[in-house]
């Protein structure tokens, strides 16, 4: 690997190490200004009592609601894209069966198909193509399968390039689901709410000394808002559209490493 390319992925690796942190800093340094104007100006009318820290405690249990939530359906999402990258391979390798038997001109023009289907799916993970679209490419294979079936191809690898599209239907319906569907906005509502009593309450809470004070502002304010963006990216990891594949994102690599594979196949 050339040394451009090991400075550009040890920077994106930083960067996706500490996108959220980068991301909320303008607002640590914000409210840390709050805080040092509203200690001067004598603002801090709060004394530290049990019903803030029950509020704390409140917020940090619906942080652990919320990320539960969220990663189940980001561990099923991992393993999709692996999953689409087989399948398509799946209905590549028997098609080239059926070529090689047969010798027919439809399975060559299927292969051609699904090459460029390929390169669809990744357009459509960015955004760049609409469902409804990828889901007629889907059903247009059926045109070649009727072919097939009218070439004498044996009715078993029929069934079986039948049951990969089927599948394939199935995870980019998950997917569109998942991307475009909010876990429990409600829950997400009351937590900017908390979150935003919590940060106001403790710019005029009174706490001596000042700077342990202002510390500990800080390092709530920090926790809760790295939690929340990190819920939120968990909620939609194939957000390719705006982060690139990158942070939370899922990784597209098997279907961009099938594509590589395809552009030279037959």
């Amino acid at each position: 690997m050339e040394p451009k390319e090991l400075i550009k992925n040890s920077a994106n690796k930083i960067w996706q190490k500490w996108s959220i942190a980068i991301r909320i800093t303008p607002l640590i340094i914000i409210l840390a200004l709050l805080k040092i104007f509203t200690h001067y100006l004598g603002w801090e009318v709060l004394e530290l009592n049990a019903l803030f820290t029950s509020l704390v405690a409140g917020t940090i249990f619906l942080i652990g609601f919320l990320i539960s939530g969220v990663l189940s359906d980001y561990k099923e999402s991992e393993k999709i894209p692996s999953e689409l990258s087989a399948s398509i391979k799946s209905l590549v390798d028997d098609t080239y069966t059926i070529y090689k038997t047969k010798n027919t001109l439809t399975a060559l023009e299927f292969i051609e198909f699904q090459k460029m289907f390929c390169t669809s799916l990744i357009n459509w993970f960015y955004k760049k193509e609409k469902t409804k679209n990828i889901l007629k490419k889907i059903s247009d294979m059926n045109h070649f399968l009727i072919e097939l079936d009218k070439e004498g191809v044996p009715p078993p690898y029929i069934l079986k390039l039948k049951n990969e599209q089927n599948n394939l239907r199935k995870m980019i319906l998950r997917i569109d689901t998942i991307r475009d569907t909010n876990f429990v906005s409600s829950a997400y509502t009351i937590l900017e709410a908390m979150g935003v009593i919590i940060g106001s309450c403790l710019l005029i809470i009174k706490m001596e000394p000042f700077y342990a004070s202002l510390f500990f502002t800080l390092v709530v304010t920090f926790l809760i808002a790295y939690m929340f963006l990190l819920i939120k990216d968990l909620d939609n990891p194939f957000d390719y559209s705006n982060n690139g594949e990158s942070g939370t994102e899922i990784s597209l690599k098997p279907l961009h490493d099938l594509r590589k594979i395809l552009i030279d196949f037959i």
